[in-house]
């Protein structure tokens, strides 16, 4: 076990932060409105009483943009955590389907699966992560001699007070941050780092968001509003009518 330095994993944020502002930028200025349209629910903007275009693409844009930017920080802190653990454990990123990473601590394996909080998955996805954990296990002990191995479902954020699943551990914020480096202060040590040209970044994201909100209030003006009414019917029949076969 080597002592982690601060200054390195200062260093890999600030070289690789831009990642995260960089796709985060281009699935922006990727999107199209009729994407978005068809993948959220319009009873839902009904129900909340939604009148205006604006307000509707608004909270549309929002939502996905939501979802979109927690997967792509995600993988930015999967890649983070195993940089962190392959400087104290030399840990690395794992070749098994579903494991993110692996190392060996006191004589133990550890098959790390990373996700960015503890309220990530239904029944049927942990069951997945379940089977993917018995899977790698069997693996690994037909081709080493490796006995000792332990599953951990890691996770950036938040608290999960039960660590013990069974067949797992659940690691969540300070303790999975501490279980990959020796320091109980690292959850809070990295916070300051990811910060770097934030505001920067953020200008131009601001600017290029703005755009698309005018940009799709626009067109959803034009496609889907009757004298500057949303035509609710129309807009259901775009997001869940039968395709015809050409």
């Amino acid at each position: 076990m080597a002592k982690l330095k601060l200054e390195d994993v200062k260093k890999y944020v600030e070289q690789n932060i831009d990642s995260f502002h960089v796709k985060r930028l281009e699935n922006l200025k990727g999107l199209k409105l009729t994407r978005i349209l068809v993948r959220k629910n319009p009873y839902l903007f009904k129900a909340k009483n939604t009148l205006t275009a604006h307000d509707l693409v608004k909270n549309l844009l929002d939502a996905h943009l939501s979802s979109q930017e927690e997967t792509i920080f995600g993988e930015f802190l999967e890649g983070l955590s195993i940089f962190i653990c392959g400087k104290v454990f030399k840990g690395k990123k794992s070749g098994i389907v579903g494991i993110d990473l692996e190392f060996e601590k006191n004589n133990v394996k550890y098959l790390v699966t990373i996700k960015s909080g503890p309220n990530w998955g239904n029944s049927s996805q942990i069951n997945k992560m379940k089977e993917d954990f018995r899977r790698a296990k069997k693996t690994l002990r037909t081709n080493t001699s490796m006995k000792n191995i332990v599953c951990v479902n890691g996770c950036c954020y938040g608290r999960d007070n039960q660590a013990d699943k069974g067949e797992y551990l659940k690691l969540c914020g300070q303790r999975f941050w501490e279980f990959i480096s020796g320091d109980n202060n690292l959850y809070t040590s990295i916070i300051d780092p990811l910060g770097h040209q934030a505001k920067l970044k953020n200008e131009e994201f601001t600017l290029a968001y703005s755009q698309l909100i005018n940009k799709f209030t626009l067109e959803f003006s034009q496609d889907f509003c009757v004298n500057g009414i949303i035509d609710w019917q129309n807009l259901v029949k775009f997001n869940s009518s039968i395709k015809k076969e050409k």
